[in-house]
């Protein structure tokens, strides 16, 4: 088969497989930002009890590698009654991982943010939370986003690990299109390629966000 008509074969089944790899990637982003910021609210905000049951979450999954926190989902707790499809696997897997890591680069940009800020909003009469909420995590936010945006270009390629629980995103397509075409070079090198255009696209999202949350000169 000469790469044009592998190409021509290869190309719907690809960008459906693109789809649903954006898909996986945008839903674990913004799931796993949401669960990301709570948890480091609760953490920075020292709130009694969850706080250690915050960390040991994050040591948990920072701590063990995606691959197995999928397995031990998709086919470990089905043994104890909790079944669900590979689609909500895989999302809540991506989610549950993203979201340790993002929850570390809040908590960290948080907590760099100097004392004398958390000090001027308790002499403007501001409680701990409202001092969060309005002075100190708009700065921690200009501060996290690149930290942030390697978590989530890093996400991208982590969807490829949900193959393995037989959900076609991009990387199993790329299989199953190798097992009958015997073409393994090209169509790899296509998968790399389209891996790469979503993570620059990323990338230029991360460049726009820092434009806009620049502080003013």
């Amino acid at each position: 088969m000469d790469l044009a008509s592998l190409l021509q074969l290869a190309a719907p089944v690809l960008l459906r497989a693109t789809l649903l790899t954006l898909g996986f990637a945008v839903a674990a982003m913004v799931l796993g930002l949401a669960l990301g910021a709570l948890i480091a609210l609760v953490r920075v905000l020292e709130v009694p009890g969850l706080q250690w049951l915050m960390r040991g979450y994050v040591s948990l999954f920072r701590g063990t590698p995606l691959l197995v926190q999928v397995f031990v989902i998709y086919y470990g707790l089905p043994s104890v009654g909790i079944e669900f499809s590979p689609l909500v696997a895989g999302v809540l897997a991506l989610t549950l991982n993203v979201g340790a890591y993002l929850s570390e680069s809040l908590r960290g940009a948080m907590v760099g943010i100097g004392q004398g800020q958390w000090m001027a909003g308790a002499s403007l009469g501001l409680t701990r939370v409202q001092t969060l909420r309005h002075v100190v995590a708009p700065q921690a936010l200009r501060m996290a986003v690149p930290s942030l945006s390697n978590s989530l270009i890093g996400l991208i390629k982590d969807t490829s690990l949900i193959s393995v629980i037989a959900v076609t995103e991009l990387m199993l397509a790329t299989k199953e299109l190798i097992s009958t075409t015997f073409q393994p070079f090209p169509l790899y090198l296509a998968a790399a390629g389209i891996y790469w255009v979503l993570s620059l696209s990323f990338e230029q999202v991360q460049r726009w966000m820092e434009k806009r949350l620049a502080f003013p000169h």
